[in-house]
């Protein structure tokens, strides 16, 4: 999606929200994962009882301990209103959990994305949140949602697509009825959605013109069959999370005219940073796997997301000398 040069090495601002007492590890593997994959910043946001943790995993890392069960919620509201006009991409939900006020808080900073225009990537509890109230993302279509088996399967219901409906087809009716967003369906092989035809789907927040909207209106199914690792780590969707981020952020750059040609619409960057961020992710875990085979952990597939990306697209992608 984007092509390093002398030029232009402005490849996005990645921000990860969620990190609470009992989840360190998920949003590091998602803001590290971004960095590895090419990022200039990785910048969580989280409650003070993560931050320490954290921190000390990385010096990388941009930390934002804000996200305090006692504040009062107009403060943190400021303070989340000001590091999100930094970034390029928000994913939510890595380690986000389910406590009343991270929930309120992952809450808070989905609408203040939305109001911002940003591109998002909702993943784990943050698809939990949305689940409760499908309209905090319903005709967002800047929004990428990554739901795994159990994910995928509460969100259909809570989105009431009938079970009569082919399996092959459910990403696609979820998307409809969410307005168009992008749902990328985890699995033996991932299954990226979206279909901008209902009457949900959303101009406004998409940066389009009226005009566009009989082209606008498509379907499209997308199957990743990349061969990946044979063992799939837990964090292995934090990976993708972070690495769909990345591509998002760079989608973002894009768009604002830092590079490229501008042939590609705003529509269509959050489905194809979904595709390119499941083939790295499983690239990645099928090249760690080769080195550590049964032994396999999360971290171990983070230093190969480059490599990766070299793999997939090509090596000249990578920029420097080998």
């Amino acid at each position: 999606m984007a092509r390093y040069t002398k030029a232009s090495q402005r490849t996005g601002r990645v921000g990860v929200l969620g990190g609470a007492l009992d989840y360190t590890g998920a949003p590091f593997f998602a803001a590290m994962s971004a960095l590895r994959l090419g990022a200039d910043l990785s910048h969580i946001i989280c409650a003070p009882t993560a931050a320490q943790a954290i921190k000390s995993y990385s010096p990388d890392l941009i930390v934002h301990p804000i996200l305090r069960e006692d504040a009062p919620r107009y403060r943190i509201k400021k303070e989340l209103d000001s590091i999100l006009s930094r970034l390029h991409v928000l994913v939510l939900g890595p380690g986000l959990g389910r406590e009343e006020y991270m929930q309120t808080y992952a809450k808070m900073a989905l609408s203040l994305a939305r109001s911002k225009a940003m591109f998002l990537v909702l993943d784990a509890d943050a698809l939990w949140v949305v689940g409760q109230d499908l309209s905090l993302v319903k005709g967002y279509r800047r929004a990428v949602l990554t739901p795994n088996v159990v994910e995928f399967k509460r969100l259909a219901e809570q989105a009431g697509v009938d079970e009569g409906i082919p399996a092959n087809e459910r990403a696609a009716e979820i998307s409809k009825r969410l307005g168009g967003v992008v749902i990328l369906e985890k699995g033996a092989k991932d299954l990226i959605a979206s279909d901008t035809t209902g009457e949900e789907a959303s101009l406004e927040e998409s940066k389009l013109s009226e005009d566009d909207a009989d082209r606008e209106k498509v379907k499209e199914v997308v199957e990743v069959d990349v061969e990946g690792g044979l063992k799939r780590c837990g964090g292995q969707g934090d990976v993708l999370s972070g690495s769909v981020g990345t591509m998002l952020a760079w989608g973002k750059c894009y768009e604002d005219g830092a590079f490229g040609d501008h042939t590609i619409p705003s529509s269509r960057l959050p489905i194809l940073a979904a595709i390119g961020g499941s083939m790295v992710t499983r690239t990645s875990s099928k090249l760690a796997f080769q080195v550590q085979r049964r032994g396999l952990v999360t971290q171990d597939m983070i230093p190969y997301l480059a490599r990766a990306f070299a793999e997939i697209f090509g090596k000249d992608s990578q920029g420097g000398q080998d």
